[in-house]
């Protein structure tokens, strides 16, 4: 089935996401894995090229264009150039914190940050998770106390994609013993007193992509820094949610779509008992099985990032999109990687690493069962029974 909601533009970035992925990620993306990190003059090569903070204004630097189908692309030429872990780098930074630093900020703040944001000199990340407090975003303890020209921030952040890369971290902090009214958000910059980064984590998957836990000990954050108002941050959270969450179904989906091409080319190559793997009759049951599922998901994402872009998209069918693909995407890479054998658990091969790498997605961005959590309340079952 044809894919009808994107235009000669899309298709034309697509070319040019395509060639940067070739040459500046797939080429290198094993170096990326053992560093467990991407070199900062990658994220400067994708501004040079036009590739980051595509809604940030023209005036900045950015294109001004608000359409998350180009995000969608760039996050699909990532996975079809065996980068995921890069691609996580990337939509972090674009899709999840460029609604921030566009929407939130002051006149000031947009001449001192975007620039090097689109340019990809001023890598940005977002600090909400805490050991402490990971889906319950309202239960931050990272405090911020007001000392009159500055903020007096002392705290600890965990699992901060781009946190050892970050120069603009994105920073949820109480200002206030308000469960909800109590949340300020604030940009932290590199260099800062007290600013500390721990460990580059050492995970499961997505090993190119640096994630560090990050420490506050009396960081004075300029009131300049705040973003939009002071005690509002919870609500900013939950206003960017969808979106991160339409990043993350995304990115399941095109997984998916790769282990899936990637199964059937191993499948027609490979030969056992006389015969090719693809000739069996579980191969093939088992692969229309995912190529279904894959197509099945790909009609609904679609739609909901063109309700995305109308600003249509809600909270429920965000959380329904991120729910279905990172539960199909496991699903999924994990009978395409049976298919493989042995070799199935080889890192040598794509799928091991896709199956290690799709692991978090049913955790970051809100868990499954959060997913289910908000799908529910919006079934108004109390109401009704």
């Amino acid at each position: 089935m044809e894919r009808g909601h994107y235009g000669d533009d899309h298709r034309a970035f697509a070319e040019l996401a395509r060639g940067f992925v070739r040459k500046e990620v797939a080429a290198n993306y094993m170096d990326y894995e053992a560093a467990g990190i991407v070199p900062r003059s990658v994220f400067a090569r994708a501004g040079e090229l036009g590739l980051l903070g595509f809604a940030v204004p023209q005036n900045y630097g950015g294109l001004g264009v608000s359409d998350f189908r180009f995000n969608q692309i760039l996050i699909e030429e990532f996975m079809e150039g065996d980068g995921a872990g890069v691609g996580l780098n990337f939509a972090l930074h674009n899709d999840i914190c460029t609604p921030y630093l566009v929407e939130l900020t002051t006149e000031e703040q947009r001449e001192r940050w975007l620039p090097g944001f689109v340019a990809g000199t001023k890598i940005a990340a977002i600090g909400m998770t805490e050991p402490g407090a990971g889906s319950d975003v309202a239960g931050i303890r990272t405090a911020a106390v007001d000392m009159g020209d500055y903020f007096l921030v002392n705290g600890a952040k965990t699992f901060i994609t781009n946190g050892i890369n970050a120069d603009l971290v994105i920073t949820a902090v109480r200002t206030s013993a308000e469960r909800h009214a109590g949340v300020t958000v604030m940009v932290l910059e590199r260099g800062m007193d007290g600013f500390e980064r721990g460990r580059n984590l050492d995970k499961l998957g997505l090993h190119s992509q640096d994630t560090a836990e990050l420490s506050f000990t009396d960081v004075r954050v300029p009131k300049e820094n705040v973003l939009g108002e002071v005690g509002r941050g919870f609500s900013y959270l939950m206003r960017n949610l969808p979106q991160e969450r339409m990043q993350i179904a995304v990115a399941s989906l095109a997984r998916a779509r790769v282990a899936l091409r990637t199964t059937i080319e191993y499948v027609g190559e490979r030969e056992a008992f006389g015969q090719q793997i693809g000739a069996f009759q579980n191969t093939k049951f088992t692969l229309a099985d995912v190529a279904t599922e894959v197509s099945v998901a790909e009609v609904f994402i679609d739609k909901c990032v063109l309700e995305l872009n109308a600003g249509r998209l809600t909270p429920a069918d965000a959380a329904k999109a991120k729910l279905w693909a990172s539960e199909m995407e496991f699903r999924c890479i994990d009978r395409c990687q049976q298919l493989f054998g042995g070799y199935g658990y080889m890192r040598e091969y794509p799928i091991a690493r896709m199956a290690a790498d799709a692991r978090i997605t049913r955790v970051y961005g809100g868990t499954s069962e959060i997913m289910r959590e908000i799908i529910g309340r919006d079934l108004r079952l109390t109401d009704r029974y």
